[in-house]
């Protein structure tokens, strides 16, 4: 049995989908869940990873563990209990989602400090472990979805600053091989695309999957800096801003991690918006 945390996520979703049509059991959990929104034969558990004891019942039975914290905090959360009551429930392996700022800002409290003491709780809980470090996810463009319905428009910084964003599908297909085989134990992966894409370009991505124009605006720091003051952290924001507009080397190089476990290139994004252009219309 394998459980999900995280299992109505960007990654969690299609994990679980994943792992179910190749026949694996498995168990859903997430705050609130419900079996509408798993596969057929999927257990699904309301639980909420701030509260370790509350975990037991997705552990009875289970093997294999997939921690990601959701929407949840990093800084609430209790890694190492998580651990040891998944240990104490009989798992032998678990597989993090972490991110890859762990090691290119390593002195960002956002980016850095919180997830490395999760990625040493895991490293130190005696379980065969792998950790997944992605870059930023395509998915982050569905910000953008408001504007474009409602205006055809795009309103970001850093327009021709390129990242090679990943598709969550690639981080879950990674995390169902290392989940599901032998062989990926002690082992870190950094994961992206497979080439840098600027966000102007994102958006004309955008505008050439729906068919008409998707104009971009671009922000300055100072303005995209206040936006996400409203709904982030300030050392939260001012990390991003840093990704986002001073990208490190590290940070725009393109990892072969993918193609390495899967055997077949990352998918672009252009591929990802097709799939997922009925966000945008």
């Amino acid at each position: 049995m394998i459980v999900v945390t995280g299992a109505t996520g960007n990654v969690g979703q299609p994990l679980v989908q994943a792992l179910a049509a190749s026949g694996e059991k498995v168990t859903a959990v997430s705050r609130r869940i419900s079996e509408r929104a798993v596969p057929e034969g999927v257990r699904t558990v309301a639980a909420d990873l701030t509260d370790p004891e509350g975990l037991r019942p997705a552990f009875d039975g289970a093997d294999v563990l997939f921690l990601h914290d959701g929407s949840a905090s990093a800084q609430v959360l209790q890694p190492r209990d998580i651990l040891d009551v998944a240990k104490s429930a009989g798992l032998s392996r678990v597989v993090l989602l972490s991110s890859q700022g762990v090691g290119t800002r390593p002195d960002s409290h956002s980016h850095g400090v919180l997830l490395r003491s999760i990625e040493d709780a895991v490293r130190q809980s005696g379980l065969d472990w792998t950790i997944l470090r992605p870059g930023g996810f395509n998915s982050n463009m569905y910000a953008w979805a408001d504007s474009i319905r409602a205006r055809r428009t795009v309103i970001a910084p850093f327009g021709d600053v390129g990242m090679p964003t990943v598709d969550p599908a690639d981080i879950a297909d990674v995390a169902a091989a290392a989940l599901r085989e032998d062989g990926h134990a002690g082992q870190i992966y950094e994961l992206t695309g497979p080439a840098l894409t600027t966000p102007r370009q994102r958006a004309t991505a955008i505008g050439d999957a729906l068919g008409e124009p998707v104009r971009f605006i671009e922000q300055t720091r100072d303005e995209a800096r206040a936006q996400m003051l409203q709904f982030m952290p300030e050392w939260a924001v001012d990390t991003t801003l840093a990704v986002l507009g001073e990208p490190t080397l590290a940070e725009q190089q393109v990892s072969p991690a993918i193609e390495q476990v899967l055997g077949r290139t990352p998918r672009t994004f252009t591929g990802w918006v097709q799939e997922h252009i009925t966000a945008f219309r």
